[in-house]
């Protein structure tokens, strides 16, 4: 995943928590067979669920791969080639 999908996460997150907030805490309507505040809880943990999901693919999009070739000549088959892989985080 790229950098921009955790952003994107982030604030889908942060909508969501927003909106369970305001159906929680600021709404006082009274319906039969549905609660409101039910749904509210729900976004809200969702939300706060989708942040916390973002920032930890933030963090690993920022690891990179790094790979390094060398062409190693005048062995008797003609070269041989070396592969070293290392990770780095930024």
């Amino acid at each position: 995943m790229y950098r921009s999908s955790g952003v994107g996460l982030t604030a889908f997150g942060i909508v969501l928590v927003v909106v369970g907030a305001i159906l929680r805490f600021a709404t006082s309507v009274q319906t039969s067979g549905f609660n409101i505040h039910k749904i509210g809880d729900i976004l809200f943990v969702v939300g706060i669920v989708l942040v916390i999901l973002s920032v930890v693919l933030i963090a690993l999009g920022n690891r990179s791969r790094t790979t390094t070739r060398t062409n190693v000549r005048g062995a008797p088959y003609g070269g041989q080639e070396r592969v070293e892989e290392r990770e780095d985080w930024n």
